[in-house]
């Protein structure tokens, strides 16, 4: 494939099966980025002294998405050389050691693809509507993300 086919694309998926690093990564690669960038966020055994056992997330899904979108756009405004952008993220239980989600970046040269990544899971975790739900042994415990804009309005 040369450069002229490899148009820039999101790939965009909020899913409760297990995700695959292969499979994000790949959706991601060109021939014309030198660097493909990954962040793989996955549960925990633990929070605050307490075993985690497993999280469960939940989403409005179209909104959720819809913001996703944006924070591409907003990525691809302040990295133009950014080539391709896909963020999965899991839905339902999701076991410790898991993926809750994956964000891969590829570009050029490796600065913009790492501080894309790091741009998306920071503003995705701040104002995407996914809510986390930490179950440990004998109870649970929403999670809100001291990031997410909303949760510090009332404050």
């Amino acid at each position: 494939m040369d450069e002229s086919e490899d148009v820039p694309k999101d790939f965009i998926k909020l899913k409760s099966e297990r995700l695959s690093v292969d499979e994000v990564s790949e959706l991601v690669v060109s021939p014309c980025c030198g660097a493909v960038s990954l962040f793989i966020g996955t549960t925990r055994n633990n929070f605050e002294g307490k075993n985690v056992i497993h999280l469960e997330y939940e989403a409005y899904t179209s909104m959720a998405e819809s913001e996703i979108q944006k924070i591409c756009r907003d990525i691809r405004q302040k990295w133009p050389s950014v080539r391709h952008i896909a963020v999965h993220h899991r839905l339902g239980v999701v076991p410790v050691t898991e993926a809750s989600i994956i964000i891969a970046v590829s570009s050029p040269h490796r600065a913009e693809s790492l501080e894309a990544v790091t741009y998306c899971i920071n503003t995705l975790k701040a104002s995407v509507p996914i809510w986390k739900k930490e179950f440990y042994e004998d109870e649970y415990s929403w999670k809100e993300n001291k990031e997410c804009f909303w949760a510090n309005s009332e404050k």
